[in-house]
């Protein structure tokens, strides 16, 4: 038996190699010489830094940051083993929970951290980057980011714009010289699940400004800045569009890094599946397990255990999948490649008994287990 296992984290429970390695047990209590493979699993979003840094190898970093709100604090990231490459989120640094909801302000709000972050990978040696930009609490375009990383982001005294969307209302000009010269070496894949261009009625700031603090007065007034901003940038770069799908993510911050830096906008789940080469695992296999936290109706609009699913089934290989808990419409995943599906929950609890990591472990394992002596059965 060889069984390739790739589940996403249970949020506030267990990580994806928590998760697998309690699956692991599970399999082993019943094919005692199986060979069980557990692979890390996310979806760019949360959890996206430790899953593939632990998975891979790699080690977690910490840098002193500046924080949404101009503070200070520190970042985590992850550097793989081969050196060269650097998972972040970029919510580590400019993230909405790092800010009280009183205190949300997208006009004081920066993506400063996000390029201190980056900058602190590159002077490690890292040139490839995947990056994380869910979760957000800005909308200055991401030039709070460019800044750290040594570009002029100017007004008319030629003077560092201020932090967050009010320094876009500053800006007069952009340049270049003092950019850190390794930039020009990197490679950004990020992870982003929305389309979004930069500005207009669906753009940054019309369709996530309120939630990051914006009032009504503020949207117009932050959609015009970026406007003008897009525009400067295409004197730097010819090809920035700000109709691109994406560059209204992260209040803008899909825009910076496809007009300043070599990056490509991409599906979380797309770059995670093939940084993991887990189609590589998968194609030897006998069963693929995988799963998340909840199955719904929502797991097949591209969520991660579906994205593994579609890789097995490309190889013909039966799929399994375990959840916390399950809806009824969750049956939609039958038809996108999960072959079967089972809630690890085992009794009547609450939601703090079913989430306390000790007893999903236990479950999970049980669960597994049962799964694999009907399996067994010649």
């Amino acid at each position: 038996m060889k069984a390739v296992i790739a589940i996403d984290s249970l949020k506030g429970s267990l990580s994806s190699l928590q998760a697998g390695d309690a699956i692991r047990a599970g399999i082993l209590r019943v094919y005692k010489d199986a060979a069980v493979q557990v692979r890390p699993l996310a979806d760019g979003g949360e959890g996206t830094v430790e899953a593939l840094t632990i998975g891979m190898g790699g080690a977690l970093q910490t840098v002193r940051v500046t924080g949404p709100l101009g503070e200070k604090l520190d970042a985590r990231y992850g550097i793989l083993a081969d050196g060269v490459t650097a998972i972040l989120e970029m919510s580590a640094a400019a993230g909405i929970t790092l800010v009280e909801d009183a205190e949300r302000n997208p006009l004081h709000t920066t993506t400063c951290g996000v390029g201190e972050m980056i900058r602190d990978a590159i002077e490690k040696g890292c040139r490839h980057f995947i990056v994380g930009i869910g979760g957000s609490a800005t909308n200055d375009g991401g030039i709070g980011m460019l800044q750290a990383l040594g570009y002029g982001l100017l007004n008319e005294a030629g003077e560092q714009v201020p932090f967050g969307a009010k320094g876009l209302e500053e800006l007069r000009r952009i340049t270049t010289d003092g950019v850190l010269p390794a930039l020009k070496d990197c490679s950004f894949r990020i992870a982003c699940d929305v389309t979004n261009p930069l500005c207009g009625e669906n753009g940054a700031s019309a369709v996530y400004g309120p939630q990051k603090g914006a009032t009504p007065s503020m949207i117009p007034q932050m959609d015009k800045w970026l406007r003008a901003y897009a525009e400067l940038a295409q004197e730097i770069n010819p090809a920035a569009d700000r109709e691109l799908p994406g560059t209204g993510a992260a209040g803008g911050l899909g825009f910076a890094f496809l007009s300043f830096t070599n990056a490509v906008l991409e599906s979380g789940i797309k770059i995670v599946l093939e940084e993991t080469k887990l189609e590589e695992y998968v194609r030897d296999a006998d069963i693929v397990i995988t799963g998340e936290g909840r199955l719904d109706g929502q797991t097949v609009m591209g969520k991660a255990p579906i994205g593994v699913a579609k890789i097995a089934k490309k190889y013909g290989k039966p799929v399994v999948a375990f959840a916390g808990c399950v809806t009824p419409d969750a049956v939609k995943c039958n038809e996108h490649g999960i072959d079967a599906f089972f809630p690890i929950l085992r009794g009547v609890v609450t939601l703090a008994e079913a989430m306390d990591p000790a007893n999903a472990r236990r479950n999970m394992a049980d669960t597994a287990e049962q799964v694999f002596r009907l399996l067994a059965i010649p």
